[in-house]
């Protein structure tokens, strides 16, 4: 017999996350076309020479490869940031029909999309999952830098956050500094200083190189970018690295007070990644939000509406006889733009139709009797409650639309 169970690293959501996702998912698109970020979508296949030799060695070896029926060396989507990459090169000097350029620059994208790894899988790291990443190409101006990190700083507003920080820092003041130590300093927040210190002397490399660190003053870019940004969340962290090799001026990461497992956002200035296929430089700046990190911070703050749900109202039937009024009930409500479920099997007793509202947690029933039809009239029920009323369409309207 099949057993049926997902493959390792990979998950299915079921309703009740889902709608968690989507939640997310809905309240971030809103604050980025805010800002004038448009969605953009890649897909899930690229031929294989546009994402290997792009993360390094690591990145190859965790990639999905393969060779498709037409003899293709295909490979999944491994970031976000090559195939944007791609897509400038190829799209960039693209017009419409009329004489308009496709993507105008600066180009600002939002985009939000599964990538896949074959990475060991372990808590909060799996095979199959969603990056969320704005991005802005073509500019080098301080405002582009400022306007990352105000839409950073509402999106996690927006979500109910309360006391988190976006610490940072500009990559300038590692400058003459080896790489080997900035990937040892950017360890600081989970070794201590005296481990940093020692891996630092280990390596062959200068212990006082954290002290000198540490006592770096914020650039006048940096100085700059917090001037436009004006926010009260930006916290200067001169030993925050980012790791990425790829960073030259502006880098950030979002920590939540009250949730100790990391930072849930990061990013910074890249002006010479984006113009590895277009053969010319193109400054960008952006960012990556910890999509399932969030998630689970959310979860543990207890910051998702109690009511998230998508069944408002469900339309009972009384009787096989009493379908026509269930049905009419029911496209009045759908075209008032209340989402309306109606209970699909007639001969079902009220118990177990009520019984199936609570299962789903829908907050209202609206049961149509011989009496309330008689009248024209519908009783509507709070779940919640328990309390029940007669109403006529008009009043029934109002009250599921208040």
């Amino acid at each position: 017999m099949l057993k049926p169970q997902t493959l390792k690293g990979f998950r299915d959501f079921l309703p009740e996350e889902a709608r968690k996702r989507q939640y997310v998912i809905v309240t971030w698109q809103k604050v980025f076309e805010l800002f004038g970020f448009e969605p953009l979508e890649t897909p899930t296949l690229e031929y294989e020479e546009i994402l290997t030799g792009k993360y390094g060695e690591e990145g190859d070896k965790l990639m999905y490869r393969f060779e498709d029926h037409g003899k293709r060396r295909v490979a999944m989507r491994y970031d976000q940031t090559v195939p944007l990459a791609r897509v400038v090169a190829q799209h960039g000097a693209s017009r419409s029909p009329q004489g308009q350029p496709l993507l105008p620059f600066p180009f600002k994208r939002y985009q939000i999309q599964p990538v896949w790894r074959a990475d060991n899988t372990q808590r909060g790291r799996f095979r199959e999952f969603v990056q969320c990443d704005i991005d802005t190409v073509g500019t080098e101006s301080a405002l582009a830098d400022a306007e990352i990190l105000q839409v950073v700083e509402r999106a996690y507003e927006a979500l109910g956050f309360k006391d988190f920080v976006i610490l940072l820092n500009d990559r300038k003041n590692f400058a003459g500094i080896d790489p080997k130590a900035i990937a040892i300093i950017d360890k600081l927040k989970k070794i201590g200083p005296e481990a940093v210190e020692q891996e630092l002397q280990q390596k062959g490399l200068d212990p006082n190189l954290l002290t000198e660190v540490r006592s770096k003053k914020q650039t006048q870019n940096l100085q700059n970018i917090i001037k436009q940004a004006d926010s009260r969340r930006t916290v200067y962290e001169p030993t925050l690295a980012r790791g990425l090799d790829y960073y030259t001026g502006l880098i950030f990461e979002v920590e939540i007070a009250d949730y100790p497992v990391g930072s849930v956002c990061g990013g910074g200035r890249y002006d010479n990644l984006i113009g590895m296929f277009a053969e010319r430089r193109l400054p960008a700046v952006g960012c990556a939000f910890g999509f399932d990190r969030t998630l689970d911070a959310m979860d543990e703050l207890k910051l998702f509406p109690e009511d998230l749900r998508t069944t408002m109202v469900l339309v009972t039937v009384f009787s096989p006889n009493l379908l026509a009024n269930s049905l009419s009930t029911t496209e009045f409500l759908r075209e008032k733009g209340v989402n309306t479920e109606l209970y699909l099997d007639p001969e079902v007793k009220m118990e177990k139709q009520l019984k199936y509202a609570n299962q789903k947690a829908i907050p209202y029933v609206i049961i149509i009797g011989e009496n309330e039809a008689a009248k024209n009239l519908v009783s509507l029920k709070d779940m919640r409650t328990g309390e029940q009323k007669q109403l006529n369409l008009s009043q029934l309207s109002d009250a599921l639309t208040a």
